[in-house]
């Protein structure tokens, strides 16, 4: 359905989304989660051919929207952020001339503008001004506009911010149930939300992906090891001590200090052992009141901020070592005499020009392979077409 690939948005110096590349099969709903200004929404606009990236290419039902891009968006269905509606219009009137812009025909207008108001619950306001109407049943406003025309794409940026908690769960619902017959987009910085929705998270951050997969695959990949959580009154600091004679007990850190000066600790123990039973019995004979114990879960959230936690620990490591590496060139250069610096620097351009030129034939290859495999997918599309005709 969807092939993103080699995408990179600048404006001016700032890169806003670096070199991403994905898949999107068909009734696929997948959720984009990053924190704000990750590069969300500037990948979305581009997927709907609002903005044009940098470089890249993006296919949608094998059609590149850098060339045909009236041909695309007649696919697609977009909800933008912040709801943005011509408030003096009536909910039909709005619908009706999202209608009119997407050519829908006049001999189907009607049935389609009554089946969108009566799937995403306006049939009761459809007479009502926008103006008028409260955050949910507007962005309920922006959903009938994006739906209207039959696209087989759908994508909602942040589609329930702002709503309050009965208005997220009704979009949510309904975002599920249009995920059975479209394509659907999600945005959001709602870790739950993804959660909940989605079947495929692509979790994006400082314009880079950081993982393609299932909220399940990454809640496995990242849980925590054998371990609980306690939470305890421990006036005279004595927890460290005790948990040292509990043999099972492998490792022991500090979450948080509370505001009532309770302190939350991580325990962690041996595959396979409940430390429930010991902690009970020797924290309390020490004067260490037990607030709250519970096993730890992994959870999308926890899966998000390592992902994160880890690529910045990488990017800082790929620092330093380009950094040292720098130092131990200078030191080389610096011992060498002005001919030998110059036949050095020399070689260094040659090597690079000769790894830019390989790279360059490889892209080319496989620029050409993607084409063929397109052509050869358009070709099989138009003979299925055929036969059932």
């Amino acid at each position: 359905m969807i092939q993103v690939k080699n995408i990179t948005k600048k404006y001016g110096s700032f890169l806003a989304v670096d070199d991403i590349s994905f898949e999107i099969k068909d009734n696929e709903v997948v959720g984009f989660l990053g924190p704000n200004g990750a590069g969300k929404s500037t990948t979305m606009n581009m997927i709907t051919g609002y903005i044009e990236p940098t470089e890249g290419t993006i296919i949608v039902n094998g059609k590149d929207i850098s060339k045909e891009p009236n041909k695309v968006k007649k696919q697609i269905g977009y909800m933008p952020e912040n709801v943005p509606l011509y408030q003096e219009l009536t909910v039909r009137e709005f619908v009706n001339y999202m209608a009119d812009l997407k050519k829908v025909k006049r001999q189907d207008k009607k049935i389609k503008v009554d089946r969108i108001l009566e799937e995403v619950g306006l049939t009761n306001v459809q007479k009502k001004l926008i103006r008028n109407l409260s955050r949910g049943y507007k962005q309920r406003v922006s959903l009938a506009g994006a739906l209207i025309g039959d696209p087989e794409l759908l994508i909602l940026d942040e589609p329930t911010v702002g709503l309050d908690p009965k208005q997220i769960t009704e979009i949510r619902e309904l975002i599920k149930k249009l995920g059975k017959s479209h394509t659907v987009i999600l945005s959001s910085h709602i870790l739950s939300e993804v959660s909940q929705i989605c079947e495929k998270v692509i979790i994006i951050n400082k314009g880079k992906i950081l993982a393609v997969d299932t909220p399940k695959n990454l809640e496995e990949e990242f849980k925590e090891e054998n371990s609980i959580y306690v939470t305890v009154e421990d006036k005279e600091n004595k927890i460290n001590k005790v948990t040292k004679n509990i043999k099972e007990i492998k490792d022991i850190r500090l979450i948080k200090e509370n505001k009532d000066g309770t302190k939350q600790y991580i325990l962690v123990a041996e595959e396979g052992v409940d430390l429930r039973k010991s902690i009970f019995n020797e924290l309390p004979k020490n004067d260490i009141n037990i607030l709250e114990l519970k096993k730890t879960e992994a959870t999308l959230e926890e899966a998000f901020l390592k992902l994160i936690n880890n690529k910045e620990k990488e990017i800082k490591e790929k620092i330093k070592a380009e950094e040292k590496e720098k130092a131990k060139r200078e030191e080389k250069l610096s011992k060498m005499s002005n001919e030998e610096r110059k036949e050095e620097i020399k070689k260094e351009k040659q090597k690079e020009k000769e790894e830019f030129n390989k790279k360059w034939e490889e892209d080319k290859k496989k620029a050409k392979a993607d084409k063929e495999k397109a052509k050869a997918e358009k070709e099989k599309n138009k003979s299925k077409k055929g036969g059932k005709k």
